[in-house]
């Protein structure tokens, strides 16, 4: 009788602690359907990045859309008001990605961006701030001129890029009246976050 009484203990507790791990198991598969289902439909909320105030985003809006830009700021030789021959700003050309890595549109001149969803915009520098790298081209406050498309940018009203890494036009090109109109490309990555407004 004492084994018996000692052998059904020991099955009650096995029997409690499979089901305590069967629960632990079910909670964590819960969990990370939740996580890939909203990570799939994109609900999973941006956070907005730390900027100085110069290029900070107006009341009333909220982070919808995060995209890594990698490619090439491309220059022309030009002369200036004074006559003087310098490094114009032609435009970007770049890859946009998400936060997996995977490219949903690009970037142009424009300043346009495009994604794959049929959604694009274009838009106006409104303010800049210098970089954190000083080698590399600043952070912007862009405010939209024009939207298209019916995805994630439809609704977009202002942009900021942050976190650059190169982008300016290197020293040892030479720009004078022989050069002019010839075009350098500097290569470039940058963060940038668009904002709608909060419904």
């Amino acid at each position: 009788m004492q084994f018996c009484s000692i052998w059904e203990s020991g099955v009650s507790r096995m029997q409690r602690h499979f089901s305590r791990n069967v629960a632990l198991v079910g909670s964590l598969v819960l969990l990370q359907s939740l996580l890939f289902f909203a990570q799939k439909n994109g609900s999973s909320q941006e956070s907005a990045p730390d900027v100085p105030d110069a290029i900070a985003v107006p009341a009333g809006l909220q982070p919808v859309l995060f995209v890594h830009a990698a490619g090439s700021q491309i220059y022309t030789c030009k002369a200036g008001a004074d006559g003087k021959f310098g490094w114009a700003l032609k435009g970007p050309e770049a890859e946009l990605k998400d936060r997996n890595d995977k490219v949903i549109g690009s970037h142009s001149a424009g300043p346009t961006w495009k994604l794959n969803d049929g959604s694009e915009l274009t838009g106006k520098m409104a303010a800049q701030v210098p970089s954190l790298d000083e080698d590399s081209i600043p952070w912007l406050l862009v405010n939209v001129a024009s939207n298209s498309g019916k995805g994630q940018l439809a609704k977009v009203t202002t942009i900021q890029r942050v976190h650059t890494h190169g982008g300016k036009p290197t020293a040892w090109e030479v720009c004078d009246e022989a050069h002019k109109d010839s075009e350098t490309k500097s290569k470039y990555t940058a963060d940038y976050y668009f904002f709608a407004p909060a419904p």
